[in-house]
């Protein structure tokens, strides 16, 4: 089943994801989440992007055709980034959450993170590069914060009106989007 994309606005991307209980079926949840981000040609989607507020973030790097992102296709449950080091290293981000808004974004190089996959078994892990920086990105959004939280105010003075039309459901995009309710 392929889920609307939850955009800019609403309240489920700026909000602390919730823990999943150890053992709890997550496959079609995942499966799910895998087909969302394939039909909107991501390369990451996190829970709160369908509006579930737990600790759920699937990555897909084949789209990059890189050699090396072939086989970064993968599911990380309850991750806790234990350690983010390296040289920062700016790269232009997007996010399915804000779509048509492209921006400089430093972030250290390299991390170490712990996480569960589809089958609970636990894994600590060090990535560097790319898929650091796709894992940062995703685990980002489980902690209730989007790539624009990271940029100067005068860039988000600048992207205001991009990002209140986003919110208003103001935006050309080539899947499905849940814009936020108004109050």
């Amino acid at each position: 089943m392929i889920y609307p994309i939850v955009v800019y606005g609403d309240p489920v991307l700026k909000k602390k994801a919730q823990p999943i209980e150890k053992g709890t079926d997550l496959t079609e949840l995942i499966a799910d989440m895998h087909e969302t981000m394939q039909g909107a040609h991501g390369i990451g989607l996190a829970a709160p992007q369908i509006g579930k507020s737990i600790r759920l973030f699937v990555v897909d790097g084949r789209p990059m055709e890189d050699e090396d992102m072939q086989d970064f296709v993968k599911a990380f449950i309850n991750p806790e980034i234990i350690e983010e080091y390296g040289e920062e290293w700016a790269f232009e981000e997007g996010c399915l959450s804000i779509p048509n808004i492209r921006e400089d974004v430093e972030r250290p190089e390299k991390l170490k993170i712990r996480y569960f996959d589809e089958n609970w078994n636990e894994h600590e892990e060090e990535y560097d590069g790319m898929k650091a920086r796709i894992i940062q990105h995703e685990y980002d959004h489980i902690e209730g914060v989007l790539f624009t939280d990271y940029l100067t105010p005068l860039k988000k003075r600048m992207l205001k009106g991009k990002l209140q039309n986003i919110t208003k459901g103001k935006m050309k995009v080539e899947y499905r989007v849940a814009v936020p309710q108004k109050k």
